[in-house]
C-alpha cells in the first residue's frame, strides 16, 4: 500500500480540497493481490486503490467511456514496416497503466483508507488523473 501511495503522488493523481455543495465524494478501497512473478520464487502482493466507479451518473461525473482499441491487422503493419525497414521494435510495460490519464471532469474522492491526512479528515480528493475503478479509466 505504501508503494501504491508512493506512486499516486509521485504522477500527482489527485488534491486535498474541501467538497463543493452539490457534489459527492465517490467511495475506494483497497484491492490486495498475490503476484507470482516467473523469473523469481519470491511470491508479493500487490495493492491498488479502486474507485467504486459503479456509482458514477453519467452527465455528472462522465460523458464518454468508449476506448479505442488496436486492431491486430494495424500491429502487423507495424511489425511489417519495423522489418522491410530494418526498425527495432521495443516493448514497453507500464506499472501504472491506468494513472497516466489526465481526468477532464471533476471527480471527488473519499481519502484512502489508512492514508487519512492528520487535521484533514474533512476534505476530499480531487483526481486529477485517472484511477482504476473509474467508467472513464480505459479512455484516458
Amino acid at each position: 500500500m505504501q508503494e501504491e501511495m508512493k506512486s499516486l503522488q509521485e504522477n500527482h493523481t489527485y488534491d486535498l480540497v474541501k467538497l463543493p455543495k452539490g457534489k459527492r465524494s465517490l467511495k475506494n478501497k483497497w484491492v490486495y493481490k498475490l503476484k507470482t512473478g516467473e523469473t523469481s520464487s519470491n511470491p508479493r502482493f500487490r495493492a491498488r486503490l479502486v474507485v467504486m466507479g459503479f456509482n458514477q451518473k453519467k452527465g455528472d461525473d462522465f460523458e464518454e467511456i468508449f476506448s479505442p482499441v488496436v486492431k491486430m491487422f494495424s500491429i502487423r503493419v507495424v511489425f511489417g514496416l519495423a522489418a522491410s525497414l530494418d526498425l527495432e521494435v521495443e516493448q514497453l510495460d507500464v506499472k501504472t497503466p491506468f494513472l497516466h490519464g489526465d481526468l477532464e471532469e471533476e471527480i471527488y474522492m473519499d481519502q484512502p483508507e489508512g492514508f487519512e491526512v492528520k487535521g484533514k479528515e474533512d476534505l476530499v480528493c480531487i483526481l486529477r488523473k485517472s484511477l482504476y475503478g473509474l467508467k472513464q479509466a480505459p479512455r484516458q
